[in-house]
C-alpha cells in the first residue's frame, strides 16, 4: 500500500529539533521525501504498523502533529504533481 505521511513538529527547542530529525529518519527508513515534511511510503500492512508505532516513539503528541494517508493504487493516476516532482518509482527500472 501506498501512504502518504506528512508531519508538523514544534522546533523551538532543541529537544523539538530532535525530534524533527528522527521523524525524518524514520520516514526515509520506509519511503521518499517529496517535501519537506511529506514522505510517500510503500509498506505492507507489517510495516505500516511498524512504520506509525515508531514515529508516536518520536513524536510529542501535546506539541507535534502527524498525519498519515492511505493513497490509492494506483500512484501513477491518483497523484498530480505541478512543478519538481522528485519520487523515484523504486519499483521500475532505476537506469534509463
Amino acid at each position: 500500500m501506498n501512504l502518504l505521511v506528512t508531519y508538523d513538529v514544534a522546533t523551538d527547542t532543541p529537544e523539538g529539533q530532535r525530534r524533527l530529525r528522527r521523524v525524518a529518519q524514520e520516514c526515509k527508513r520506509f519511503g521518499q521525501r517529496v517535501q519537506k515534511s511529506v514522505f510517500e511510503c510503500r509498506v505492507d500492512e507489517m510495516g505500516r504498523e511498524r512504520l506509525i508505532s515508531r514515529l508516536l516513539d518520536c513524536i510529542d503528541e501535546s506539541e507535534d502533529s502527524l498525519r498519515i494517508y492511505r493513497l490509492p493504487e494506483p500512484r501513477e493516476r491518483n497523484v498530480e504533481v505541478y512543478g519538481l516532482d522528485h519520487y523515484i518509482d523504486f519499483s521500475g527500472p532505476l537506469i534509463a
